[in-house]
């Protein structure tokens, strides 16, 4: 893989380190922002954790995810493991949180096989966090 198949996202939002990781992490919360189908969210958050999701598209459909988690610091980083079919290895994207105060940067990371499917992903990371940034503002009852 080279640096080319590779994307970085940053990001501060107006809200705590501690909110930001409870909406990555809490399963009502990210179904609420993540495009997830309401119930399909089950997360069981530490190393070697399973996580799944059904995330709908625009035109309704739904696609089924599931994945690890490959490294937890509470409030501070999530390592995801997404399992991709006909792949031994999953796709690993890097959540990083840093903020101490009422605002948080969050880096996204995520390197891919080929430069198509960085695109892709790169792009729905990117209307994650523009959702994100959404939901954080709409408060918690939102």
């Amino acid at each position: 893989m080279s640096d080319g198949c590779s994307y970085t996202l940053t990001r501060t939002l107006d809200a705590p380190a501690a909110t930001v990781f409870q909406a990555w992490t809490t399963p009502d919360a990210y179904a609420r922002w993540a495009y997830a189908a309401p119930g399909s969210v089950q997360m069981d958050v530490r190393p070697g954790g399973v996580w799944k999701a059904a995330m709908v598209t625009p035109d309704g459909t739904e696609v089924p995810l599931t994945g690890t988690y490959l490294d937890v610091d509470e409030n501070r980083l999530l390592v995801v493991g997404m399992d991709v079919p006909g792949r031994a290895e999953p796709s690993v994207m890097t959540v990083e949180l840093d903020g101490d105060g009422p605002a948080t940067r969050i880096e996204l990371r995520q390197t891919c096989d080929t430069e198509g499917e960085r695109d892709m992903a790169e792009q729905g990371s990117t209307m994650l966090l523009d959702s994100l940034t959404r939901f954080l503002a709409e408060g918690p009852t939102g």
